[in-house]
């Protein structure tokens, strides 16, 4: 009975040491870091995120978004061969090794970026794809600037230090979105544990892949100036989370603190539906019409971010104007479903009518018309 007694109180506590452990923001010695729902954009941890840093390798993220564009629109081929020139057969860093004077399968390549993290690599593709690793660059700018990367800017295409090289947690999580939203078949080379080029294998260097965790990518890099940091994606319940940190002092301590913020992320957070599209959130009046009412549907999904230990965690409200006044098609704007979550925020979905209301007949309208003038309507709701 003791011994039942005991684990029942373990588990109270453990249970009580969970919910304290989610409601409070770690502490990370990470210079830089950010946390975003994929689904919401929600932030759920900002430390400096805006504060502008070296990206080392994970710029090589922003090179493979560029190959993938160029793919798409038919510039290259996966399976086409690119020459090495000496130029990127003597670069210096982690490399894939490629020999000089032969050509390399642009998908070989990729996977030299994304799992070996090869400098070589890099230049192999920003070469023969732009002709130089200079142009490359102007297209990876142009690139940030339609992703929205409002504080970058890339002078190479593999992250090696240049004082005109840099971007911000904030915007290279930008960068993580984009990439797994726009190009999720691609995304898979991100989860590959290894790659053997030129008889030599080495391991993906992201270390939360080798974690039960949920993550499937991204990205790693150092450099002596920014430190250690990385932008990884994780999957829990659901829900995938992108975190971005740097300026750690080791590669221990970068794994230890990105397994840290992605568990507390992942338990301390839930999505929620507050309104479902095509839901119908209630009836408005309808004056001069062949029906006294129509149905308010929400034309889009309104999804939150919230504590995943709130259980109230919005208020919502409709509003709209009144009476509307016939006729009124199906899909017409009426107003907005207003959300108001604990945190003050506030989140929208447009109100439309949900049929058809057509006009009443000529004496039913001059009838409700003589009515409306001497009893008056409401205007707002």
């Amino acid at each position: 009975m003791k011994n039942v007694l005991f684990t029942i109180f373990a588990l109270l506590v453990f249970i009580q040491t969970a919910f304290a452990q989610g409601l409070q923001s770690p502490d990370t010695t990470a210079k830089q870091a950010i946390i975003i729902d994929f689904e919401t954009g929600e932030v759920l941890y900002d430390k400096n995120s805006d504060e502008k840093m070296p990206t080392s390798s994970m710029s090589k993220v922003l090179t493979t978004i560029v190959a993938y564009d160029a793919i798409r629109d038919g510039k290259i081929k996966l399976t086409d061969e690119l020459p090495v020139s000496e130029r990127a057969w003597k670069m210096e860093g982690s490399r894939m090794f490629v020999d000089l004077n032969t050509t390399v399968k642009v998908e070989d390549l990729i996977k030299g970026i994304v799992i070996q993290s090869g400098n070589d690599a890099c230049v192999v593709l920003a070469e023969g794809i732009a002709g130089s690793e200079e142009n490359f660059a102007e297209l990876m700018n142009r690139k940030a600037r339609d992703i929205g990367m409002e504080n970058s800017h890339f002078m190479n295409s593999n992250g090696l230090p240049d004082p005109n090289h840099y971007s911000t947690a904030r915007d290279l999580a930008k960068m993580g979105v984009y990439l797994i939203r726009e190009y999720p078949e691609d995304y898979k080379y991100y989860s590959e544990i290894d790659f053997t080029y030129n008889n030599i294998k080495q391991g993906n260097r992201n270390p939360l892949l080798y974690k039960t965790i949920g993550a499937d990518g991204i990205k790693t890099g150092h450099t002596e100036i920014g430190g250690y940091g990385m932008i990884g994606s994780a999957v829990a319940n659901g829900r995938r989370i992108i975190m971005v940190i740097n300026g750690t002092e080791s590669m221990q301590a970068r794994s230890d603190e990105a397994e840290k913020l992605m568990k507390w992320a992942e338990v301390s957070f839930k999505n929620i539906n507050l309104v479902q599209k095509d839901s119908v959130i209630g009836k408005a009046p309808v004056v001069l019409g062949q029906s006294r009412e129509v149905s308010l549907r929400a034309s889009k999904d309104l999804k939150a971010t919230v504590s995943a230990f709130d259980q109230t965690p919005a208020t919502i409200v409709a509003n709209y104007k009144i009476p509307l006044v016939a006729p009124v098609k199906a899909g017409d704007p009426i107003g907005e479903i207003v959300a108001t979550l604990k945190n003050g925020k506030k989140l929208t979905s447009p109100l439309i009518a949900g049929e058809d209301i057509a006009e009443a007949s000529f004496f039913a309208r001059l009838s409700e018309k003589l009515m409306l003038l001497v009893v008056g309507a409401p205007k707002y709701q």
